[in-house]
């Protein structure tokens, strides 16, 4: 990332706490059984599966790092690509962390619309791809404190941008917890 020309404002979501439970190897390298577990515990997640067990060690960490303070945290995950996979992959995830750590839930204010169509133009050249739509309820983020929690972290732009549209809404980012971290070769 040191020869790209990276947004200040992303750098600033990076410098802040960022744990991940998992070291994730991606399916072009060759894994041995513990790292298979892995891969099937988040794909397992991302398919609205084993939440609960999940649930259970994001809400532990959370007691773990913020003590006292956790009930005034909103706990918010980044959605998911569609609301039918947002609902499957966090709906029930949120209702059991933040009732076993006590933390805020930031579900029901964020919603997916489906997806559109979006048109990049790169060097004289148009490329269309479906862009996701995100609808913040932003007076409830006013002036929270969010934890993210994201399913996967690889460069860390989506956690990035995620970070920064809250904090447009008044929000303070306190940082992310994803279950897996890409392991880049």
């Amino acid at each position: 990332m040191a020869a790209m020309n990276v947004n200040p404002k992303y750098k600033k979501q990076w410098s802040k706490l960022m744990f991940s439970f998992f070291d994730y190897l991606p399916m072009k390298y060759e894994a041995n059984p513990r790292e298979w577990q892995i891969r099937r515990l988040i794909w397992d997640f991302k398919d609205g599966k084993r939440s609960l067990q999940v649930a259970e060690i994001v809400a532990r960490k959370i007691r773990e790092t913020f003590g006292s303070m956790t009930e005034k945290i909103v706990f918010c995950c980044v959605p998911a690509s569609s609301n039918e996979k947002n609902v499957k992959r966090y709906k029930d995830f949120s209702d059991e962390v933040c009732r076993l750590a006590g933390t805020i839930n930031a579900f029901d204010h964020i919603s997916v619309e489906g997806e559109r169509l979006a048109v990049h133009e790169y060097n004289g050249t148009k490329t269309v791809k479906n862009a996701q739509v995100i609808n913040f309820e932003g007076a409830f983020f006013k002036g929270t404190q969010v934890l993210i929690f994201d399913d996967v972290i690889t460069r860390g732009f989506s956690y990035a941008r995620f970070a920064c549209a809250l904090e447009a809404f008044g929000a303070s980012v306190l940082g992310g917890f994803f279950l897996g971290r890409t392991l880049l070769k």
